[in-house]
């Protein structure tokens, strides 16, 4: 009966002790990124287009059952992010007015849960366009269509493969979305 009421002694006092430290809660934080050297490689297709890529990203062919033969899809592999590629020929000014408006129609169905939409026009000797970013917790932050205006349609919309939060993914949207205005600036038709 002694020794009993001896560990119990001993164990009530081993708690009494654990209770004199202060606890200290861990601040909030994010998970570090580690960003890559920007480097890029050609990319050449058969639909109508070359430009440069990003040596740390893969595009293949849209394997989606609706696709078409010229859609790809750039996966960011590090970043689980996918830049969706739809290239399409020019055959009237008709169709140049509707896939310019199909492309501003995607973009503003994101009205809803988008803060603003921001619209830059995109003008150089080989193509004219127009970006949209997107701020607020979307599913995509930023697209994009470029044109001739005679011949080609090339239309894009970055979207991460998670359900994001705006905070937490800024650092690398900033980071994708200047690989994207390089893709254009190097865009060139076939």
């Amino acid at each position: 009966m002694i020794k009993l009421r001896f560990i119990a002694l001993i164990l009530i006092a081993f708690i009494l002790q654990s209770c004199e430290q202060e606890y200290t809660p861990k601040p909030r934080g994010f998970q570090r990124i580690e960003l890559p050297k920007k480097e890029y490689k050609l990319f050449e297709t058969e639909c109508g287009f070359s430009c440069d890529i990003p040596v740390y990203s893969i595009m293949k062919n849209d394997d989606y059952p609706g696709a078409e033969k010229c859609w790809f899809n750039l996966n960011y592999e590090p970043f689980n992010a996918t830049l969706h590629l739809s290239y399409k020929p020019i055959n009237s000014q008709a169709d140049l007015l509707k896939m310019t408006e199909d492309s501003r129609t995607l973009v503003y169905k994101h009205t809803i849960k988008a803060d603003e939409i921001y619209e830059t026009f995109i003008s150089n000797k080989y193509i004219h366009g127009m970006l949209y970013e997107i701020s607020g917790n979307t599913a995509t932050n930023f697209q994009f269509y470029v044109t001739d205006s005679a011949h080609h349609f090339l239309r894009g919309a970055l979207y991460f493969n998670i359900k994001t939060n705006t905070d937490s993914i800024a650092p690398v949207l900033d980071f994708l979305k200047l690989d994207v205005i390089k893709m254009i600036e190097t865009l060139r038709w076939n």
